[in-house]
C-alpha cells in the first residue's frame, strides 16, 4: 500500500508548494510512489490520518499552534519544508520589533481586530516534533523528489549538513570576500548548488545555518577583512535573525 501524503500551509507565500505543483511530468513519478490525499493547492480531498505530512509556513498565531498540534497527532512522519517552516523564515523578522507597532503599521485603523491577532513567529519545530527538514526559499524540487523516493522506500533522507562554501569550491567559484563582498556561505547550510554566490550574490542562509558551525573559521574570515559577526548579521536579516555563529 502506498503511503498517504498530505500538504498543509501556515504563514507563507506558498511558493514551496508551487514548486511541487510545477513539477509537471515529474509529478507522475511522485504519484506512482505515494497516495496524495490532501493538498489544497492541487486537489480537494481530505483524510483523517497521514503517513507523511509536509508543512509549509511559520506559526504566527495561537490558533495556528493548536491546528499544527492536531496535524502532528494525525501524522506518522512530519516534514517542515521551506525556510518559513524550518527556521521561521522572513516572517521571523517581525520578532525584532514590538508586535503592536508592527500590527499598526501593517493594518492601520484595523490593527486591533481579533482576526488580525499575531504572536512572535515560530518555526514548526518550536511547536511540535519535526522528523525531517527540506530547507530553502523556495525548496529545491530535485531535493524534494529525492526525499519522497527515500521515504517511500523506507530509507532515511539525506539532507546536506555542510556549508555552502563546499559547493562553491566544487563549482570553482572565486570567494566573494576576495571580491570585496560579504556572504554567509561559511555557516550556511548547503544543498542549493551555491546558486547565489555562483551569480556573484552573497548567500543569505535561506537554508539556515549548518549544525555546529565552525565559528572560529568564520571569525577568522571576517577578521582578515576587518569585519565583525555583528556587522555581517546586520547585512543579512532576511533569513538570519538568529544565526548560530553569533552565539
Amino acid at each position: 500500500m502506498k503511503p498517504k501524503v498530505a500538504f498543509f500551509d501556515f504563514a507563507c507565500c506558498e511558493g514551496c508548494q508551487l514548486q511541487i505543483a510545477n513539477l509537471e511530468e515529474e509529478i507522475l513519478g511522485v504519484v506512482a510512489l505515494v497516495d496524495l490525499v490532501e493538498f489544497r493547492e492541487v486537489l480537494t480531498g481530505h483524510a483523517p490520518e497521514y503517513d507523511i505530512t509536509f508543512i509549509e509556513g511559520s506559526i504566527t498565531r495561537p490558533e495556528d499552534e493548536e491546528r499544527l498540534k492536531d496535524i502532528r497527532k494525525r501524522s506518522k512522519i512530519l516534514i517542515a519544508f521551506g525556510a518559513c517552516a524550518t527556521t521561521g523564515g522572513v516572517n521571523k523578522i517581525k520578532n525584532l520589533r514590538n508586535l503592536e507597532t508592527v500590527r499598526k503599521e501593517v493594518y492601520q485603523d484595523d490593527w486591533n481586530k481579533p482576526h488580525l491577532n499575531t504572536a512572535p513567529t515560530k518555526a514548526v519545530d518550536e511547536v511540535v516534533k519535526v522528523d525531517y527538514y527540506l530547507h530553502g526559499c523556495p525548496i529545491n524540487r530535485n531535493e524534494f523528489l529525492s526525499v519522497v523516493k527515500d521515504l517511500a522506500m523506507g530509507k532515511v533522507p539525506r539532507i546536506p549538513d555542510y556549508p555552502v562554501c563546499v559547493e562553491c569550491k566544487l563549482r570553482e567559484n572565486e570567494c566573494l570576500y576576495d571580491l570585496g563582498k560579504t556572504c554567509l556561505g561559511p555557516i550556511a547550510r548547503a544543498g542549493c548548488a551555491a546558486i547565489c554566490p555562483s551569480n556573484k550574490s552573497g548567500c543569505e542562509a535561506c537554508r539556515g545555518t549548518v549544525p555546529n558551525p565552525n565559528k572560529n573559521a568564520m571569525h577568522e574570515v571576517l577578521a582578515k577583512r576587518n569585519l565583525t559577526v555583528e556587522a555581517i548579521i546586520q547585512e543579512f536579516t532576511m533569513f538570519a535573525v538568529n544565526p548560530e555563529v553569533s552565539k
